[in-house]
């Protein structure tokens, strides 16, 4: 079955900041190798468009390499609303996966940061081991994708001085990042060389998860969660480099192949 990827969530995401300088249109593609260990798992493909007042988000995942012959399946994110100099602030949120001839889908709605709405389909299954989402969980809150991308000023340690709350209409949870160093980015197999900025992260679940999860957590008590950020030509954007977590199975890691902008 296609991995869902706000399971994932807690390894990739951020926020916030101050740009000094005036906000121009920002377009980029970014595409990403997925692997754990050794082996290739899934290929992301993330568009951006911003300009500096809206945005727009597309991400694409597909099942690759080994990882294909015990499992298939492909996903799409969907993440539009508000641009400004410090953040991308989501108004709409919607996820679709398939995996045999089979449809899973979320869509949200928010407003000020608040959830309106959100819609699961099908519907899950109520489980006495799933944390209750209560109301007061859907405020002050951005979608995963729209918090994948930061806003801000210069490429220092002020880029992970950062807390978020994100809720993907399955699961509501919160991100401490902490900087780590200052770091070159070098391989010529990447999409880019030149100065990152490497983030610590801590994930803790709020609700919708399931108690006994062992991804959740295993999320929850990794102090080994990191994501190096690189900056996009357009001054105060940055993205993921590289993620990398570890597991029981090996690394997971998520490194950018090509950039296009």
């Amino acid at each position: 079955m296609f991995l869902r990827l706000p399971t994932l969530a807690g390894a990739l995401l951020l926020v916030l900041g101050a740009l000094t300088v005036p906000a121009r249109a920002a377009d980029a593609i970014a595409d990403y190798a997925v692997s754990l260990g050794n082996n290739n798992i899934a290929n992301v493909t993330i568009g951006l468009r911003d300009d500096g007042k809206r945005y727009r988000l597309d991400a694409t995942a597909r099942i690759t390499g080994l990882a294909s012959l015990v499992a298939s399946g492909s996903g799409k994110i969907a993440s539009e609303g508000a641009s400004s100099a410090n953040a991308l602030t989501s108004e709409r949120f919607d996820l679709l996966t398939t995996s045999g001839g089979e449809d899973f889908t979320v869509a949200v709605t928010y407003a000020g940061r608040n959830v309106q709405s959100f819609v699961v389909n099908p519907p899950l299954i109520n489980n006495i081991d799933r944390v209750a989402i209560e109301r007061k969980h859907l405020t002050g809150v951005n979608d995963m994708l729209a918090a994948f991308v930061l806003k801000g000023g210069e490429l220092d340690r002020n880029l992970c001085n950062r807390k978020m709350q994100v809720f993907t209409g399955l699961e509501r949870f919160n991100l401490a990042f902490r900087f780590t160093k200052e770091d070159q980015a070098t391989s010529k197999k990447t999409g880019y060389q030149g100065p990152v900025i490497l983030c610590n992260i801590r994930y803790t679940p709020i609700s919708g998860h399931f108690t006994t999860s062992e991804v959740t957590n295993y999320l929850k008590d990794s102090d080994r969660i990191l994501i190096w950020y690189a900056p996009l030509k357009t001054p105060g954007t940055y993205i993921p480099y590289r993620v990398l977590l570890t597991t029981s199975m090996g690394d997971l890691s998520m490194v950018l192949t090509r950039l296009q902008q």
